[in-house]
């Protein structure tokens, strides 16, 4: 399976447009179906991202392409 290197994502920007969608980690874990310890992790930490991951994450929290070029590809 391909994976985009979690070094490149923007973190921060992450987390705000989380904040933004009023959206729990919790909550975003179950859709994107992962654990939340394993989503506050691949957020935290230096992990990787499926494709898979990355285009349900730009799906639920509703970014625009240049959004998540910016957050995943910074």
């Amino acid at each position: 399976m391909q994976r985009i290197g979690v070094d490149r994502m923007n973190a921060f920007k992450l987390k705000a447009k989380i904040v933004e969608q009023n959206i729990t980690m919790e909550a975003l874990a179950k859709q994107v179906g992962i654990s939340t310890s394993t989503l506050y992790r691949k957020v935290k930490y230096p992990l990787r991202l499926t494709l898979l991951e990355v285009i349900k994450l730009k799906d639920i929290l509703d970014m625009t392409n240049e959004e998540a070029i910016d957050i995943f590809l910074a």
